[in-house]
C-alpha cells in the first residue's frame, strides 16, 4: 500500500519478492507483500534525530491504520555507514520503550553492508540481512506473536537462512543486489 513508486521502493519491492519471498528468508513476507499491506515510507533524513522522530511518527501512522501489517523505513540516501545505521537502530529501540511502543512494535534491520557481529563481511550468511537500502522494519509483536505459534519450529527460521545462503554463495546475492540497483537507478 503506497503512494510513491520510486526507484528506492521499486528495487525494495523486487529484493522482497526475488530474495526475501523467493529464497523464503521470512516465510511470513509472502502473505503481506501479496495482500499489499506493507507500507514503503521512503525517507529524505541522514541526521539520528530527525530520524528518530520519523520513526515514531511511523510507529504512530501504523497503530491508527490497523489495515497495514507492517511499514518499512527506506533510508534512499541516508545511514549508509553500517556503524551509523546501527547507532539508529539501538537508539530507535530505546526510543520505542520511551514513547510507550514496547510490546507493541519490535524493529528488524536490514542494511547494504549488514554483517553479523564475528562473520567475516563477505560471508554469505550476511546476505539474509542485506538489503538494497538501509531500511528499518516495524513489526506489530502481536501479529509476529500469532504467526510463530502455528509456524513449525520457528526457532530454526535464522539457522536454516544461514545454510541457504551459503549454499546459494555470496557472488549470488551479490549479483542480484547489483543487478536490482541498476535496474531501479535514478
Amino acid at each position: 500500500m503506497t503512494s510513491n513508486q520510486t526507484p528506492v521502493v521499486l528495487a525494495t519491492k523486487q529484493w522482497l519478492d526475488e530474495i526475501i519471498i523467493g529464497l523464503n528468508f521470512c516465510p511470513f513476507a509472502k502473505k503481506e507483500f501479496v495482500n499489499n499491506t506493507i507500507r514503503y515510507h521512503e525517507s529524505k533524513q541522514s541526521q539520528v534525530k530527525p530520524a528518530l522522530h520519523e520513526l515514531i511518527e511511523q510507529c504512530q501512522y501504523l497503530q491508527k491504520h490497523p489495515e497495514l501489517e507492517t511499514t518499512l523505513i527506506l533510508y534512499a540516501d541516508g545511514f549508509r555507514s553500517f556503524e551509523r545505521y546501527l547507532d539508529l537502530v539501538d537508539y530507535g529501540n530505546d526510543l520505542l520503550i520511551d514513547s510507550g511502543f514496547e510490546g507493541i512494535f519490535q524493529l528488524a534491520s536490514m542494511h547494504p553492508e549488514y554483517c553479523f557481529d564475528g562473520e567475516d563481511f563477505d560471508d554469505a550468511s550476511n546476505f539474509t540481512n542485506r538489503s538494497p537500502f538501509p531500511l528499518i522494519h516495524i513489526i506489530r509483536e502481536a501479529s509476529m506473536a500469532k504467526v510463530l505459534s502455528v509456524y513449525n519450529e520457528p526457532e530454526k527460521i535464522p539457522e536454516n537462512n544461514i545454510v541457504l545462503a551459503n549454499e546459494k554463495g555470496t557472488k549470488f546475492f551479490q549479483q542480484v543486489l547489483t543487478r536490482i540497483q541498476h535496474q531501479h537507478s535514478s
